[in-house]
């Protein structure tokens, strides 16, 4: 199952994505008043935050709908929403972890910056942008904005001091992010947070896709590529710390929520990586694709390459 938040005409919905991915069945709230199946949570979060009780209820939904004389009928073409980022708005900062690839780590310095514990800043909510989207160049601000492909983890039920060997019980599924980065600004203010959270840059979708569909996210290939020159190779089965132990390790005394955010970390080839570095410029392309998952585009704000 892939799950998708869209917005129609002036109203934004939960989907379901069909297996042709070119139609979307609309979570509605109100769905009683079609199908006479019981109406879904409004948000994603609320959606997520139900568990399996909202997965039970998606399969009767999709159950039903297939046995009609015309199940297209309830299905909308995607060409008539548009996708939003799959939260569009988190109710808490994003996690993010870094250096969570070596050869990433030795790229922006030496094998020494290698980490030997997990290693966490975090997004702003207010950075987040959907699939297809502009990503503004902030000119005036900052001069090196970089690209990040990252598998993102997100949360599905409340836990705390999770064990290693329950941690993937605690996720709802995976989605593509893009830690879009000022290098300059992380590098003046000695810390991560204000180069990491300039609006619009966490471009994050095109849709979740349910953790039964990931036999293992630490096998994953994840590519990014700029303008079509692939700058980022790589499998998440390279991570230093493996999704399960960083859940472990953030949850030990901090309790997890529904629908909170973890991006793993990003390979090696971003742009600061480069000599010299290939920073981002107006109009750049940026593609993010993850086996079993997609791909999610976005530009840079300009004219559009």
């Amino acid at each position: 199952m892939k799950f998708v938040t869209v917005k129609k005409t002036e109203e934004t919905f939960v989907g379901l994505m069909n297996e042709g991915l070119d139609q979307v069945l609309l979570l509605n709230p109100a769905e009683e008043t079609r199908t006479g199946h019981k109406g879904f949570p409004e948000s994603m979060i609320d959606c997520i935050g139900a568990g399996e009780s909202f997965i039970n209820q998606v399969k009767q939904l999709v159950t039903w709908v297939e046995s009609q004389d015309n199940p297209e009928s309830y299905y909308t073409p995607i060409t008539e929403v548009t996708l939003l980022a799959p939260i569009p708005r988190p109710s808490k900062n994003i996690f993010c972890v870094g250096k969570n690839y070596a050869e990433h780590a030795i790229e922006l310095g030496s094998a020494a910056d290698i980490p030997e514990h997990v290693m966490v800043f975090t997004k702003a909510p207010t950075t987040v942008t959907g699939p297809n989207t502009v990503v503004l160049n902030h000119q005036g601000v900052t001069e090196q904005l970089d690209y990040e492909g990252e598998l993102a983890v997100i949360i599905g039920k409340q836990g705390r001091a999770i064990k290693h060997d329950e941690a993937l019980d605690y996720v709802f599924g995976y989605t593509i992010l893009n830690d879009v980065t000022a290098r300059d600004l992380q590098s003046r203010h000695k810390q991560f947070f204000i180069g990491k959270s300039l609006d619009t840059t966490c471009p994050m979708g095109p849709w979740i896709v349910h953790k039964s569909l990931i036999d293992n996210p630490n096998n994953l290939q994840i590519e990014t590529t700029i303008n079509g020159e692939v700058r980022q190779s790589s499998n998440t089965k390279q991570f230093i710390f493996p999704v399960e132990e960083v859940i472990s390790v953030l949850s030990a005394g901090m309790t997890l929520e529904p629908g909170d955010i973890i991006a793993t970390g990003t390979p090696a080839g971003v742009g600061k990586g480069f000599k010299p570095p290939k920073f981002l410029h107006a109009g750049d392309k940026m593609e993010i694709t993850i086996e079993n998952i997609g791909t999610l585009i976005n530009h840079v704000e300009g004219n559009m390459k």
